[in-house]
C-alpha cells in the first residue's frame, strides 16, 4: 500500500514548490517507507511514497506512459490487472512494468473517465494527461482506500491519501466546520464527503472527479453504486453454494504478493472464513494472528486458537494489556480528525503483531454490513414491523410520551432498557435507525452544544446524511434500506478508516475479499430473509459455511472488538477524563457547553450513569483540539 498527494494549478501553470510537495508526501512516509518519488512539470506536482508488494524491482512512482505525457501516482491493489494487461497489449500499449500501476496510466489511454469500471481492487489514484491538460482522480468502489482534496482560494487544488498531507500547504483553511461537528458526536466519524475542516473533502467510494486546467471544478461524478436487484429464485442450497464459490474466488485474487502474507484470525465467523479459504488455496501453512484480553467478557482468543489448529495454520498471538491507554493520544496523529471508534486502540496492535510476520493480511471487514450481521438489523427490522402496524397518527404520541416518562436504565438487563426502543417507534424510519446507532442522541447533542454553535449549524442536523443516501437508494425493503445506509457511512467511515489509519502505521496492507465489488452486488440481490432469518443474522453464509467450521464458532454470540471504557473513566483514566473534558482547548473552542460536559463526567464516575461512549467521543475530539 501507498501514499498519494499531488498540487495541481487549476488556473494556470505557476510554478509548483518542490521543497512544499516534498513536505506533503513525507508525512505519509509511515504509508509507504520502501521509496519515494516525486514528478514536478509546469502547474502540477505529484508525490508517492512506496510501499512494495508487486513487481518491487520496478513499479516506481510516479510512473509514465511511453512519451511521459500521461502520469499517475496511485495507492491500491488491483486485483485483475493480468488481464487488463493482456487486454492494452492486444490493443498497441507497450508495457514497460509487470505492475498493476501501468495499467492505470495506458487504461486512461484507452478508455478515458470509464478506465476505472474495469478495474477490481481498492485504489485511490489521480492521472495527469499533459495532452488533455487534464487532471483525473477517482476512489475505489466501497472505499477501501482514502482520498482527500480541497480547491485553495488562489486556484490550486491539493489532494493526499490522508488529511495531515493537506495541512501541510500553508494555503489551506483550518477552520472547523460545524456541520462535521455535529455528525461527528452523532456518528463518532464524519462521513462522506465531509471533513472536519471546511472547504476539505473526502472523494466518496464509487466517485471520480476530473479537472480541465482554465474550467471551473465540476462536483465529482458517481461511477459506480451497489444495485440491491434481486435475483432470480433460488435454493438456500444453490444461494449458500455460489456465495462460498464466490468468495472463495474473491480470497484467491487477493493471495497474490510477492512479499509475506497472513491474515487476521478473531475467532468470528467472517475472518475464519477468509482463513478457513486461504488454507484451502495454499500449500503452506497461513500466517494468522490475533491479540487477546485478560477480561474474558472481551476476550475471543479461543475462538482464534481453535481455528487456527483447524486449518493448522502458523498462528501467533498477543495479550494486550487491558489499560492499554497509552496509545489514546497517539490516536489523533493516526487519524487527523476526531474519530471515536475505541476499537481502533486493538486494531492498532493486532496490525503491529502482524506486520512482525508478514507485509500484507486479508481481514474478514464487511461481512456484517453484507450479510446482516449487526444486531441492530434485528432490532431495527422487529421496530419497522411495528411501525407498519400503528397508524402515525397514534404511534408518535403514544410512543413519544412513553419514551419521556420511562427511565433511563443502563445498569438494568436489555430486556428492561425500553426507553430507546420507545423513543424510536416515535420517529419514523430514518429517524429511528439514526436514534439506534447515535453515540449522542438529539437531546444530548442539543445540551452538549453551545449557544454559538447552535447558532451557526442554523438548524442543521446530521439526519440529513441518511436523507441523503436513501433518496439515491435502490431499495426500500427496511433491511436492505439500513444495509445500504451502513455502506454508505458506517463500513466507509467507520470501519475501513479504522483499519487503512492503523494498518499504514505500520506499513501493513489490508485485503478485504468480502468487499470485492462483484461479490458485495450479488449478495445484494439475495432475498433479506436470507441474510436475517428470525433472529439470524447472517443465515444464508453460516449455514454455508456448515461443512467447514463448526457450530461453536458459527452460532456464538457476537463479541465485538471491545475495551473497557466505562471502568477506564471510572478508575485509571478519572482524572485525565475530568481535566481533559474541562480543559481550556474544549471550553475556549466555544463549541461545548461547560455545565452540560461536567454533568456528564460527574454522572458517569458516580455509577449514576455509563456514559463511557459519549465522554470517549469528547476525548478524542479534545485530542484532535490538542493537536489542531
Amino acid at each position: 500500500m501507498c501514499g498519494i498527494v499531488g498540487i495541481f494549478d487549476t488556473t494556470g501553470q505557476r510554478e509548483i514548490a518542490e521543497r512544499l510537495l516534498s513536505q506533503m508526501n513525507q508525512t505519509q512516509f509511515h504509508r509507504g517507507p520502501d521509496e519515494g518519488g516525486i514528478h514536478i512539470e509546469a502547474g502540477l506536482g505529484f508525490g508517492h511514497r512506496r510501499l512494495s508488494i508487486i513487481d518491487l524491482a520496478s513499479g516506481q512512482q510516479p510512473l509514465f506512459n511511453e512519451d511521459h505525457s500521461v502520469v499517475v501516482t496511485y495507492n491500491g491493489e488491483i486485483y485483475n490487472f493480468p488481464q487488463l494487461s493482456e487486454e492494452l497489449k492486444s490493443l498497441g500499449h507497450q508495457f514497460r512494468t509487470h505492475s498493476d500501476t501501468e495499467v492505470i496510466v495506458h487504461a486512461w489511454e484507452q478508455w478515458g473517465e470509464s478506465c476505472v469500471d474495469r478495474f477490481r481492487g481498492m485504489f485511490a489514484f489521480a492521472v495527469w494527461d499533459r495532452n488533455r491538460q487534464t487532471l483525473f482522480l477517482a476512489r475505489d468502489r466501497l472505499g477501501i482506500k482514502p482520498l482527500f482534496y480541497s480547491l485553495l482560494p488562489d486556484g490550486q487544488f491539493i489532494f493526499g491519501s490522508e488529511l495531515k498531507s493537506l495541512k501541510v500547504h500553508p494555503g489551506l483553511s483550518h477552520e472547523i466546520d460545524p456541520a462535521a461537528v455535529e455528525e461527528y458526536f452523532t456518528f463518532g466519524y464524519i462521513p462522506e464527503p465531509r471533513t472536519i475542516f471546511k472547504g476539505v473533502h473526502k472523494l466518496s467510494p464509487g466517485f471520480s472527479l476530473i479537472l480541465r486546467r482554465g474550467e471551473a471544478m465540476p462536483e465529482p461524478k458517481q461511477y459506480w453504486d451497489v444495485g440491491f436487484k434481486l435475483h432470480d429464485p433460488m435454493s438456500e442450497q444453490q444461494a449458500g453454494e455460489e456465495l462460498i464459490l464466490r468468495l472463495q474466488e474473491a480470497v484467491k485474487i487477493r493471495m497474490i504478493a510477492e512479499v509475506p502474507l497472513g491474515a487476521f484470525l478473531s475467532g468470528g465467523v467472517d475472518s475464519s472464513a477468509v482463513v478457513g479459504l486461504m488454507a484451502g488455496l495454499s500449500d503452506d501453512p497461513v500466517n494468522t494472528c490475533s491479540i487477546s484480553f485478560g477480561d474474558p467478557k472481551f476476550n475471543e482468543s479461543q475462538y482464534a486458537a481453535m481455528v487456527a489448529n483447524q486449518f493448522k495454520t502458523a498462528h501467533r498471538v498477543e495479550q494486550v494489556d487491558p489499560d492499554d491507554f497509552d496509545l489514546i493520544d497517539h490516536l489523533a496523529d493516526l487519524y487527523d480528525e476526531p474519530y471515536a471508534d475505541s476499537s481502533a486502540l486493538p486494531t492498532y496492535r493486532v496490525c503491529e503483531l502482524a506486520k512482525k510476520e508478514v507485509t500484507v493480511v486479508l481481514s474478514g471487514d464487511g461481512g456484517d454490513e453484507n450479510l446482516a450481521g449487526y444486531r441492530r438489523y434485528r432490532w431495527h427490522t422487529y421496530e419497522e414491523r411495528m411501525r407498519s402496524m400503528i397508524p402515525e397518527s397514534i404511534r408518535r404520541p403514544l410512543f413519544g410520551t412513553l419514551g419521556s416518562i420511562y427511565p433511563k436504565a443502563d445498569w438494568a438487563p436489555r430486556i428492561f432498557r425500553a426507553k430507546s426502543t420507545f423513543e424510536s417507534m416515535a420517529r419514523d424510519t430514518l429517524q429511528g435507525y439514526m436514534h439506534s446507532v447515535s453515540i449522542l442522541s438529539n437531546q444530548m447533542r442539543s445540551q452538549l452544544f453551545s449557544d454559538k454553535l447552535k447558532s451557526e449549524l442554523q438548524g442543521y442536523q446530521a439526519i440529513e446524511v441518511f436523507r441523503r443516501h436513501a433518496a439515491n437508494a435502490p431499495t426500500d425493503h427496511p433491511l436492505s434500506l439500513v444495509q445500504y445506509l451502513d455502506l454508505k457511512t458506517y463500513l466507509v467511515g467507520d470501519i475501513l478508516t479504522k483499519v487503512d489509519r492503523a494498518s499504514m502505521a505500520h506499513a501493513l496492507e489490508v485485503r478485504v475479499p468480502i468487499l470485492d465489488h462483484q461479490l458485495v452486488d450479488w449478495i445484494s440481490g439475495l432475498s433479506p430473509d436470507l441474510k436475517l432469518k428470525g433472529k439470524e443474522g447472517k443465515y444464508i453464509f453460516k449455514k454455508a459455511l456448515e461443512p467447514m467450521l463448526p457450530n461453536e464458532i458459527l452460532y456464538r454470540q457476537k463479541m465485538g472488538f471491545a475495551v473497557p471504557l466505562a471502568s477506564w473513566f471510572r478508575g485509571p483514566l478519572r482524572d485525565k477524563v475530568k481535566t481533559n473534558l474541562l480543559s481550556s482547548e474544549m471550553l475556549e473552542s466555544g463549541l461545548f457547553n461547560q455545565r452540560y460536559l461536567e454533568t456528564l463526567v460527574d454522572q458517569h464516575q458516580s455509577g449514576m450513569r455509563d456514559y463511557s461512549a459519549s465522554i470517549w467521543t469528547l476525548l478524542m475530539f479534545h485530542s484532535f483540539l490538542k493537536k489542531h
